[in-house]
């Protein structure tokens, strides 16, 4: 390992005085993960040791720790933030192999490893990792140090992230805001709320591209056939689009596609459903939002940047692909061994059938995640746009059904028959007072398969999410949307793919076959 870093990726940080040096140690600290190796290397005298003690002062809460240098005891070990910190300088160190000697790979397990005169660490030194560099400039003056970071191995695009955040905080002017983690959602998408000095906010949306999975079938990957975003063009595409037509869709203060992150506006605390359930105010205002919205005549073709977006089509397809989730995640979670063949060609034929009407009749903007998570209140608002929405990067040219299904039956929250009846009336009178043609029978049946189809796919993912993801929660809502599906495969349209559950997969719809070979 060379002692300096200069490649053309490298990001170059100037610290002027060693309060800039500190403040790069509070920034690396947000960085740090357990098992995390950090090698530092540089001039001689250019404040490695330095760094490192406020690195680890910072780390351990403890302004006042000593932190001597380990350049005669080879290591120190502290006890962080849930795992220990290794501070060791091979400085001494003539020949790798004399870390088998200081049992070097049992001290570092699990463990920050901080390494000063990292080159003399040989093939011991781990492949992914985090460079740092210091350098000095005597034209600059005694104070003055250079650091070059580089990221090695999976250190590589967790810095680039660094870097891409610090870059849209400077350029959007919340810089100096505190970082608050709020969540993360069933996608790789995180959310963070900025609380600047003077206490105004603003959300950190930190949506990366999506990565492909294996090739599922036509030679492309799930999300590709599901026509889910690959990156965050389609967010700030629909963000701007659903504001031109005077929604409260968050205002964007900065962002880049590149790094996959914006800066938006703070749309607040408030849902649309809180601990006492669903408001019937609140819910209506949201049924009328989206009767407006699927009356207009709606582009298709979307400025962002210097590029138009097209928003994709909700084809069969797509839809197929989503409900066979259920058979794929569901029913290995509920202890149903691998469908044959035959009962998945069956399964996807009736399907077809049943979503063909459906996909014949005109198609709107399908937000594809409206419902209470995503619909904030705005009370200081007036009219519709007491509504905010904020998930609509999936957003697809689909059946008006399908949003109305996601908001009344919600995976989230209990609405009750009489309730969800009442929404759906509402809707369907603004609909015929915008247009007297509008067929609601036709609306009736594509609310249900809509319905259908979105619990079917919706039990396959949260049993995905539980089983590939390490993400249990998500199992809680089963039941309800169970009960859901059942209500959608309750219409006539829906008999066929009705007895392919009762006989195949009963469990979804809260029913129970009598004994028998555990198959489908």
């Amino acid at each position: 390992m060379s002692s300096a870093i200069d490649v053309s990726d490298a990001w170059r940080i100037d610290l002027p005085n060693e309060a800039a040096t500190a403040a790069l140690a509070a920034r690396i600290a947000e960085w740090i993960e357990p098992s995390d190796l950090l090698a530092l290397s540089g001039d001689l005298g250019a404040a490695k040791t330095t760094f490192a003690r406020m690195l680890i002062r910072r780390l351990t809460g403890d302004p006042d720790l000593e932190a001597p240098s380990p350049t005669f005891t080879l290591m120190q070990t502290y006890d962080g933030p849930g795992y220990p910190i290794v501070h060791a300088d091979f400085y001494r160190i003539r020949r790798p192999e004399e870390l088998f000697n200081l049992g070097w790979e049992e001290a570092i397990e699990g463990a920050l490893t901080l390494i000063e005169w990292p080159e003399r660490a040989g093939d011991f030194l781990g492949a992914d990792r985090l460079d740092i560099a210091f350098h000095l400039d005597a034209q600059r003056g005694p104070d003055y140090r250079r650091a070059i970071l580089q990221g090695r191995g999976a250190w590589a695009a967790r810095l680039a992230r660094a870097r891409g955040i610090e870059t849209i905080l400077q350029r959007s002017g919340w810089i100096d805001a505190k970082r608050v983690f709020m969540q993360g959602d069933a996608s790789v998408r995180a959310y963070e709320r900025l609380v600047s000095p003077s206490g105004e906010t603003a959300i950190l949306m930190i949506s990366p591209p999506r990565p492909d999975g294996p090739i599922l079938r036509y030679g492309k990957p799930y999300g590709s056939i599901a026509k889910l975003s690959d990156d965050i063009r389609a967010f700030i595409a629909m963000d701007e689009a659903l504001r031109a037509q005077g929604v409260s869709a968050p205002r964007i203060l900065a962002h880049s596609v590149a790094d996959g992150l914006a800066v938006l506006e703070d749309l607040g605390s408030h849902y649309i459903a809180d601990a006492d359930g669903p408001s019937a105010v609140r819910y209506t205002e949201a049924v009328s939002l989206l009767a407006e919205l699927h009356a207009r005549d709606l582009p298709t073709q979307l400025p962002v940047d210097d590029e138009i977006y097209s928003i994709p089509v909700y084809d069969g397809q797509a839809m197929l692909v989503e409900v066979e989730q259920i058979i794929d995640w569901y029913a290995p979670h509920i202890g149903k061994v691998s469908p044959a063949s035959g009962a998945r060609a069956q399964f996807l034929g009736l399907w077809r059938d049943a979503l063909a009407p459906i996909l014949s009749q005109p198609t709107t903007w399908t937000l594809r995640d409206y419902h209470s998570p995503n619909l904030h209140w705005l009370a200081d608002r007036d009219g519709l746009k007491r509504l905010g929405l904020v998930d609509f990067q999936d957003s697809v040219l689909g059946p008006p059904a399908y949003d109305l299904a996601s908001l009344l039956q919600d995976a989230r929250v209990d609405i009750s028959n009489e309730m969800e009846l009442r929404l759906m009336a509402h809707y369907m009178r603004r609909r015929v007072g915008a247009a007297p043609d509008f067929d609601m029978a036709a609306f009736t049946a594509a609310y249900a398969a809509m319905g259908a189809q979105r619990a079917t796919k919706i039990l396959g993912i949260f049993a995905r999410l539980d089983k590939r993801d390490g993400k249990p929660q998500y199992l809680d809502h089963l039941p309800r949307i169970e009960r859901y599906l059942a209500k959608g495969l309750a219409h006539s349209l829906m008999q066929p793919i009705k007895l392919w559950f009762q006989t195949h997969l009963p469990r979804a719809l809260g029913e129970q076959r009598p004994a028998e070979p555990d198959s489908l």
